[in-house]
């Protein structure tokens, strides 16, 4: 299956997905579980340290490209090796069908740490923006691949509502122009063509300069060594999202530690 077949798979079966929960359980800014949500952790400002890359670690335990990662380990455990490893923030992915996630394992991470935490999902409906916020997420992504310029410019104003931040990533100028344009002041730069599933850390080097100072600029995907994370900083990213590195180590925690100080 190709990565653009792939992507399209995903699509489908996530709108499904969303149909179905949002007639189960219809949310928005007034549902009890929203309003009682502990309040938003600043995900934004904990990418950005003059000097310094963050990292953003994940909790990822299969993906379409590589199959099982690691499913042995709980959310929770690992969002507490993070912390204790020197995170920014913890992303989590929620997608069932495809990543082995759900949105149980979002709630579990949280409540394990203080860091600030990403919903990292396919989210095309705001449904999917008031479920996140529910269930404790402080950001959630949009992917512009996924998403035509009206809907991003709408998904991004209910994040606004809901008080969260959103990443939205890119991955060519193109996509970066649209995300930039419908007013994205977090951008991630996925060096894996969902097209093809092919992975470069050239994208981001590519795209960096394109992307404005007072944006928050994350690189994502292909990264797992300290020269990586070098590179990328002085190619001016704020932050990297790590997962599929880590989570393929013995120790998620241990290798965190050991891409910062080889990155230091």
């Amino acid at each position: 299956m190709t990565g653009s077949s792939v992507l399209d798979a995903i699509l489908t079966e996530t709108r499904e997905r969303v149909a179905s929960g949002r007639e189960r359980r219809p949310l928005g800014p007034s549902h009890p579980a929203v309003r009682e949500a502990p309040p938003v952790r600043p995900f934004g400002a904990a990418l950005t340290r003059p000097g310094r890359v963050r990292v953003i670690a994940e909790h990822k335990r299969r993906s379409p490209s590589r199959g099982a990662i690691r499913e042995d380990l709980a959310p929770g455990d690992v969002a507490r090796a993070y912390e204790a490893n020197g995170a920014a923030a913890i992303s989590v992915l929620t997608d069932e069908a495809f990543f082995g996630g759900r949105i149980d394992h979002l709630v579990e991470a949280r409540a394990a740490c203080s860091l600030p935490v990403l919903r990292k999902d396919f989210v095309v409906d705001p449904w999917q923006v008031w479920e996140a916020r529910a269930a404790g997420a402080d950001a959630v992504l949009l992917i512009a691949a996924a998403l035509a310029d009206a809907e991003l410019a709408s998904l991004l104003a209910v994040t606004r509502e809901a008080g969260v931040d959103a990443i939205v990533e890119v991955h060519d100028r193109e996509e970066l122009d649209r995300a930039l344009a419908a007013g994205s002041r977090i951008v991630g730069v996925n060096n894996r063509d969902l097209r093809t599933l092919d992975v470069s850390l050239e994208t981001s080097l590519a795209l960096a300069p394109s992307i404005p100072d007072e944006v928050v600029a994350v690189a994502e995907s292909g990264i797992g060594k300290g020269a990586d994370v070098r590179r990328l900083g002085q190619a001016g990213f704020d932050a990297v999202l790590v997962g599929e590195h880590l989570m393929a180590s013995p120790d998620p925690g241990a290798a965190l530690s050991r891409l910062l100080e080889e990155a230091a």
